[in-house]
């Protein structure tokens, strides 16, 4: 029996319409521990799914926990991307634990949800594996999270993709939103802020831009 393949994408990438992200305890008192990544990659990669998100409007939940008491306030990289909403805040580690999360899911009513946040083995560990046991599937942007240790990380990213969680990375994550050059109505905000976020990736972008004019597609 000979399969025959057509030009398109399968069921397991991520679209812009099929899914929300939610990002969790980007804030201060967390990061200062965080030591599986340093504070520049976390705070751009950070910054880099927040803008694609938002670039192609995908549902966002922020949240944090005792923002005012103890945890500080979330990074600005991911506020100045979503001015003016409401950052829901919790005493609990477990996100979805939470009723007004869990509210704002139910609401923006998608079955794929994307995770980032801090740290990896208890805030991001919580939720994801709830959520798969509740029927939801579960992606996590991992070098868009962060832990105590590289071992604390490492083994909390293990033990979510063996309950079926999916890993991925922050450039990968807006990539497979873009998916396609020719999708002109975001080529603009895609590299801007490849350029801006991107590391040496958009370094690239801004030496092929300004040296020959380049341009993705053409």
């Amino acid at each position: 029996m000979s399969i025959t393949a057509t030009p398109t994408p399968g069921s397991n990438l991520l679209k812009p319409d099929d899914h929300a992200l939610i990002l969790i305890d980007f804030q201060s008192q967390m990061s200062f521990a965080t030591k599986s990544i340093d504070a520049v990659n976390l705070r751009n990669n950070a910054a880099l799914i927040s803008h694609a998100a938002k670039s192609f409007n995908v549902p966002t939940i922020l949240t944090t926990v005792a923002e005012k008491s103890f945890s500080g306030p979330m990074f600005s990289e991911i506020t100045e991307a979503f001015p003016g909403q409401k950052l829901l805040d919790r005493t609990s580690m477990n996100t979805w634990e939470d009723a007004a999360v869990i509210d704002e899911v139910n609401r923006i009513g998608k079955e794929r949800l994307v995770f980032a946040g801090l740290w990896t083995s208890v805030c991001i560990v919580g939720p994801t594996l709830s959520a798969l046991d509740q029927g939801f599937e579960a992606y996590v942007i991992s070098d868009a999270c962060g832990d105590v240790s590289e071992e604390a990380h490492e083994r909390a990213m293990e033990r979510m993709i063996q309950a079926g969680v999916r890993p991925m990375t922050s450039l990968q994550y807006m990539l497979e939103l873009q998916r396609d050059w020719a999708r002109t109505e975001t080529y603009e905000s895609t590299t801007g802020i490849a350029k801006k976020f991107g590391g040496s990736y958009g370094l690239g972008i801004i030496y092929a831009k300004t040296m020959f004019g380049a341009s993705e597609g053409h």
